[in-house]
C-alpha cells in the first residue's frame, strides 16, 4: 500500500473570513486578450504566463499560504495542435526560468494533475522543480496542469480499489489522502477571470464550501488592484457552511 501524506483538510473554524488561507484561480482570458491586441493566441498565453510570477508575490505578501493556478485541463488536449504544443513549451520555459526564483523566495511547488501524458524531458523537469522545492516553507504554489475534476476524483477511486480500501474504511478524511491535493487544505476562495461564471471540471470536490469570485479582468491584466479587490470581497462574504446562523 502507497504511503499518503497526512490529511489537513481545515474546518470552518470562523464565520467572518479575513485572509483566505488557500486561493484557486481559473486563469482564463489568454485568448481574448491576444485577439484584442491583434496577437496570435499563443502570445496571450505567453502573456498570461509572465503575470504569475507577479501574481504569486502579491498573493504571499498578503498572507495567503496555497495559491493553485489552473493552467492546463484534461479538456485542453482538445485544442488545435499547435497550441498545445505551444502551452507545453510554455511550461519548460517556465520550470527553467522561474524555479530557481521561487526557491529563492521559499516557495514550495506542487503539480496537481496527471504527468504521464507530459513529454519526458518535461516530466523530469517537472520532477526536478518539485524536488528542489520540497522543503521550502513558505507559500505553496500548485501548479494544476493536466488536471480534471473528475478525473482525479476517478483515478482516486482506482487507487483506493487497488489498495483493497474496504466501503466501511472511506470517509472524507481517507479520500482527501487519495486526490492529487493531498496534504493541501480546501481552497477558501475560488477565483474566475474573464468573466465566465463556471467551474469548467476544477476541484470539485475540493470546492463544495469555496467561495467564488468572478472578475471580467483577462488573466494577462489581473494585477495588485485585482488580487486586492478579490480579498476584499472575500473579507464580506459569511462563510455558513450549511448552517443557519443568527443576526
Amino acid at each position: 500500500m502507497q504511503l499518503r501524506q497526512k490529511s489537513i483538510t481545515k474546518k470552518p473554524s470562523s464565520l467572518k473570513p479575513q485572509v483566505p488561507i488557500h486561493v484557486a484561480i481559473i486563469m482564463d482570458g489568454n485568448g481574448r486578450w491576444a485577439e484584442r491586441q491583434g496577437l496570435p493566441r499563443l502570445a496571450g498565453h505567453r502573456a498570461g504566463t509572465s503575470n504569475i510570477s507577479r501574481i504569486i508575490r502579491f498573493f504571499a505578501n498578503h498572507g495567503v499560504s496555497y495559491l493553485t493556478l489552473y493552467a492546463f485541463s484534461t479538456e485542453n488536449w482538445a485544442r488545435p495542435d499547435h497550441e498545445v504544443r505551444g502551452l507545453l513549451s510554455l511550461l519548460g520555459e517556465v520550470i527553467h526560468e522561474e524555479t530557481q526564483s521561487l526557491h529563492k523566495q521559499n516557495v514550495r511547488v506542487r503539480h496537481v494533475g496527471r504527468l504521464d501524458r507530459l513529454p519526458q524531458q518535461l516530466q523530469r523537469n517537472i520532477y526536478d522543480g518539485l524536488a528542489l522545492t520540497k522543503d521550502n516553507t513558505g507559500l505553496t504554489l500548485c501548479i494544476a496542469f493536466d488536471y480534471g475534476g473528475r478525473d482525479e476524483i476517478l483515478e482516486a477511486i482506482k487507487e483506493m480499489l487497488r489498495n483493497g480500501i474496504s466501503p466501511e474504511h472511506v470517509t472524507e478524511s481517507v479520500f482527501h489522502n487519495y486526490l492529487y491535493t493531498r496534504g493541501v487544505p480546501d481552497p477558501d476562495l475560488i477565483i474566475r477571470t474573464a468573466g465566465e461564471l463556471r467551474l469548467s471540471n476544477f476541484l470539485l470536490w475540493q470546492s463544495a464550501y469555496s467561495e467564488y469570485y468572478c472578475t471580467s479582468t483577462l488573466w494577462p491584466d489581473f494585477d495588485s488592484n485585482e488580487v486586492r479587490q478579490a480579498l476584499d470581497a472575500y473579507k464580506n462574504r459569511r462563510r455558513r457552511f450549511g448552517r443557519v446562523l443568527e443576526d
